[in-house]
């Protein structure tokens, strides 16, 4: 039998946050778009910010739809 190797694959941490959707989508790159009224490392509205700490996990999944969206249109 062969010695098999096992390689790391390093994910991008918010490759792994978007599978929970409890998770704050924040990746520490906090520029808000003038054009877009988004951030541009989490891509939420200032008011999807500023709710997150005390949002329900429903609002927190709503939150995180409307993310991928988001970042899914051209």
């Amino acid at each position: 039998m062969k010695n098999q190797q096992t390689k790391s694959v390093l994910v991008p941490a918010a490759a792994d946050v978007a599978t929970d959707d409890s998770a704050s989508p924040c990746i520490n790159v906090c520029v808000m778009n003038p054009l877009t009224a988004l951030c541009d490392g989490c891509q939420r509205s200032l008011d999807e910010i500023i709710l997150w700490g005390s949002a329900s996990e429903a609002q927190k999944r709503a939150i995180w739809q409307l993310i991928r969206q988001r970042r899914a249109a051209p």
